[in-house]
């Protein structure tokens, strides 16, 4: 069950060489996505287009559900990105892993803790900029002692603790159904009888995977633009 990660130094840093590929893997396939949906545009969208266009309307919506349209969106694009990016990040470890010498190099990057809060990190850095940017430095550090200053910790651990539960929400359902897949093919396919008995529980749970992880690619999205709109609205 348990895999080791190739790793390799450069420079004294240590990479995991899996978590590159399947990154690299994950922007190409998000990119080709947009390019096959935007090459031939038509007015009346069919196929790709129309699948995009869901999706533009879809993101569209969780922002104007947390911010107005005016402040919100200058996050549209940043939304789009993300819900498509996790969504395929979830989804590629699901019908297979593949393992070389004991070490596994396939598998969904976001079943990996340093991916998912490193985007949670990028996340939460983002919307402090955007909070400076937009309502000035002054303004924006008024919210972290307001009401009263005897707040300011507990603004620093919500913040903290924002990002860490952003990171590890992600990480925990995508792993979690990795496992639980491992587990239901190594453990049940033994023979001609366990093969069998595994096909029905492994199909099922893989639906039920794609499922967890479109929800959690909706989930990481809309919690972004909540944090989001706490710190760029004058009202919070």
């Amino acid at each position: 069950m348990h895999h080791e990660a190739p790793l390799y130094e450069f420079l004294g840093l240590t990479f995991n060489l899996a978590n590159v590929l399947m990154i690299t893997v994950t922007c190409v396939i998000v990119f080709i996505i947009a390019v096959a949906a935007t090459r031939n545009l038509s007015m009346k969208p069919t196929g790709m287009q129309n699948f995009l266009e869901w999706v533009v309307d879809f993101v569209k919506g969780i922002i104007k559900s947390n911010m107005d349209w005016k402040t919100g969106g200058r996050f549209h694009l940043l939304g789009i990105t993300l819900i498509m990016y996790i969504f395929v990040a979830n989804m590629l470890g699901l019908p297979f892993s593949i393992v070389v010498d004991g070490k596994l190099w396939w598998k969904s990057p976001t079943a990996d803790p340093v991916i998912t809060l490193t985007l949670a990190i990028m996340v939460v850095a983002l919307t402090h900029y955007y909070g400076i940017k937009l309502r000035g430095f002054g303004e924006y550090a008024k919210g972290f002692v307001s009401p009263m200053w005897i707040l300011f910790p507990l603004k620093l651990i919500e913040e903290f603790a924002n990002t860490l539960t952003l990171g590890l929400r992600l990480y925990g359902n995508i792993y979690a159904g990795e496992i639980l897949l491992a587990l239901l093919t190594s453990g049940l396919a033994t023979g001609v009888g366990g093969t069998i008995a595994a096909i029905i529980p492994t199909i099922a749970w893989q639906a039920f995977s794609i499922f967890v992880g479109a929800i959690q690619a909706f989930i990481f999205t809309m919690l972004t633009m909540v944090y989001m709109a706490h710190k760029v609205s004058h009202d919070h």
